[in-house]
């Protein structure tokens, strides 16, 4: 059991560091990345908890996320997790019990710092999912995008290499995703890449909806081949039925392509697609 001494106590957090285009005072409360955007109601937030906050927003501050964040679409916060951390050193993590290399997220350290994240939070659970960037988690997909998009925002925990306590996922009903299967240092940039994948879903952020249902995965097929001027290049030309202006032919080729690529680079979609369409009737006699 730790000491009152232990605890955190906001007059030694160190000077929070700039994120990006803003200036960021010292405080346990979430850092808010667009304190300048435009206040939108209902706006789709993240509260992201992780040892380095300096590295949000990265790349979601540029492009299409970054112009929706300018706008007030979405919000974007972190959580800094080592003001929570234990001892004169404010420790995070631990060894692993029953022994290993690396060193384990702390349960009581996360969970100081998954409160604050939730602080103010009415939204039901089910609106507002934590979720733990772990490579033990379910693969990401497009479908959890779209689930995210449909919340009203989450709490993101980014954990490093040896992870965290195990204790802390069944306590807060953690969602555990996983980018796939391989191993990166910390949650960071899966955070990043979960959060650019839902917030390009969500309204208005992309310009032309319509371009998102023809996306690689928006109908568990891979996007066929694209082309555009000039239509010829280095001998090689754009096929003639998508300048025919026949856009039932149009349709058919691009589907009869997505489907050749999905089975030829995707065998794992193309069977999961194959078995989620309806068995073809049979001929009566």
């Amino acid at each position: 059991m730790s000491s009152d001494d232990d605890l955190p106590n906001p007059s030694t957090v160190p000077s929070a560091r700039s994120h990006g285009r803003l200036t960021i005072r010292p405080s346990l409360q979430p850092r808010d990345l667009m304190a300048g955007a435009p206040a939108v109601r209902d706006a789709w937030v993240a509260r992201v908890v992780t040892l380095f906050p300096e590295a949000f927003p990265g790349v979601l501050g540029q492009s299409l996320t970054g112009r929706a964040m300018d706008l007030g679409k979405w919000r974007l916060e972190t959580v800094d997790l080592r003001p929570f951390g234990m001892g004169k050193h404010r420790n995070v993590d631990d060894t692993p019990a029953g022994g290993g290399a690396g060193m384990v997220l702390r349960a009581d350290v996360v969970d100081a710092a998954l409160r604050e994240a939730m602080a103010g939070v009415r939204a039901p659970r089910a609106d507002w999912p934590v979720i733990y960037l772990s490579p033990r988690g379910q693969r990401f997909d497009q479908a959890m995008a779209r689930r995210f998009s449909a919340c009203a925002g989450g709490a993101l925990l980014c954990g490093g290499v040896g992870g965290g306590d195990q204790g802390v996922p069944g306590h807060w009903a953690i969602e555990e995703v996983s980018l796939g299967d391989f191993v990166l240092t910390g949650g960071e940039i899966a955070a990043q890449a979960l959060l650019d994948a839902t917030v390009r879903l969500l309204p208005g952020v992309v310009g032309n909806a319509e371009s998102l249902t023809e996306e690689s995965h928006s109908h568990g097929l891979l996007e066929p081949p694209q082309y555009t001027r000039p239509p010829v290049w280095e001998g090689r030309e754009i096929p003639p039925v998508l300048l025919s202006g026949n856009h039932a032919e149009i349709a058919r080729w691009r589907r009869a392509e997505a489907e050749a690529l999905t089975a030829a680079r995707r065998p794992d979609l193309w069977a999961a697609h194959q078995a989620s369409q309806p068995p073809t009737p049979k001929r009566g006699k």
